[in-house]
């Protein structure tokens, strides 16, 4: 199961490469992620597959995961306009996206209130 983590960092040089060493010296892979900072503090997304590990990991080294959820990942080209094709799918089936970015391997990972909805639309 994919699993989008919402972890707030401290807006400081090397934040993000321990966030990266932690997860990466635990195993975990990091199969996509988008951050944004603003002022002193950064809101990062990963999604991963192993959440439990993940978040272990994390803790363990002293960052917190303020949420966790089951997000879809969907496989997409990489060509002009593929992101309006994969979120008209989604809005002609009636669902609101409220979370999208990229991950690797030209996937796009979508979050929404109704997960199992999204699944099936995908």
């Amino acid at each position: 199961m994919a699993t989008d983590l919402k972890i707030t960092l401290d807006n400081l040089p090397g934040e993000l490469a321990r966030l990266g060493e932690t997860l990466g010296n635990a195993g975990v892979n990091i199969e996509g992620i988008v951050g944004v900072t603003a002022g002193d503090k950064g809101e990062i997304h990963v999604v991963v597959e192993d959440a439990d590990a993940a978040t272990a990991a994390l803790s363990a080294a002293g960052i917190t995961v303020d949420a966790a959820r089951e997000v879809a990942v969907t496989s997409c080209n990489d060509a002009p306009g593929e992101l309006g094709r994969v979120a008209r799918r989604l809005a002609d089936a009636g669902i609101n996206i409220n979370l999208a970015y990229l991950a690797t391997g030209t996937r796009v990972v979508v979050g929404a209130d109704d997960i199992e909805k999204l699944k099936s639309a995908l």
